[in-house]
């Protein structure tokens, strides 16, 4: 990149309840991609998410901290409501990153992709498939796991468990 080329921007959303290494892992691979990545939480509600926003953002601030070790812009973590394009766009996206798991996942992220696209014909959308360790591990599972004392440490990373675990238990 030079100083008159803009940075190559993308943006993965999600609402990360709890952050998953597949998550981690995509993040990892998507940060090698793009020159700024931003990572937006977002607030849905209608998820009725374990964690709150603020401590959704903080896990993942934790746990990526590492991969900001070297890397000329590092990676944020943003929380938002609203249009995943609008976000996108607030932060200067020129991707949408996701993660695919499986045939399932792409059904509907590729519905996603047409309406993000007639909305926001400027940001187009980049799938990344989840390595096969991480094709079988959803938010949703890892919380019933731990709710039901179940062992999540290969599921999420070292911080979240620490944290999920003292909120599920406190």
């Amino acid at each position: 990149m030079t100083e008159a080329s803009p940075a190559r921007t993308g943006f993965y959303p999600g609402t990360f309840d709890p952050v998953t290494c597949g998550h981690m892992d995509i993040i990892e691979r998507a940060a090698g991609l793009m020159d700024r990545l931003v990572i937006g939480v977002a607030e849905n509600p209608d998820k009725h998410p374990l964690l709150p926003l603020e401590e959704r953002i903080m896990c993942l601030r934790t746990d990526i901290a590492p991969l900001n070790a070297g890397r000329s812009i590092p990676i944020t973590v943003v929380g938002f409501t609203g249009l995943v394009v609008h976000a996108a766009r607030t932060h200067g996206a020129h991707a949408i990153i996701r993660g695919l798991r499986a045939v399932a996942d792409f059904e509907y992220e590729n519905q996603m992709f047409g309406m993000n696209q007639h909305m926001a014909p400027d940001i187009d959308t980049l799938f990344l498939m989840a390595r096969e360790g991480h094709q079988y591990v959803s938010s949703r599972l890892v919380k019933e796991i731990a709710k039901l004392d179940g062992d999540i440490s290969g599921f999420v990373p070292p911080f979240t468990r620490r944290h999920m675990l003292s909120r599920l238990r406190g």
